[in-house]
């Protein structure tokens, strides 16, 4: 049986703001992702959840880097 990488996963959560939210302090978000990235995570999933009426809440990363 071949060697299998083995993963673990990291997730971040960014509030947004302004009126109908959706706005991100993109220089806070790009720091942090640059971090994890000298620390050997890598981004697999960026995506937002749901505030009402298309506004975004928050934006969630999802990492992994192998075991």
């Amino acid at each position: 049986m071949a060697n299998r990488t083995q993963w673990e996963y990291k997730t971040f959560q960014f509030e947004t703001k302004g009126f109908a939210g959706g706005l991100l302090e993109i220089d806070t978000f790009t720091d942090t992702l640059n971090e994890a990235g000298r620390d050997g995570w890598e981004v697999v999933s960026c995506f937002v959840t749901n505030q009402g009426y298309g506004a975004s809440r928050l934006v969630i990363v999802v990492l992994k880097r192998p075991r």
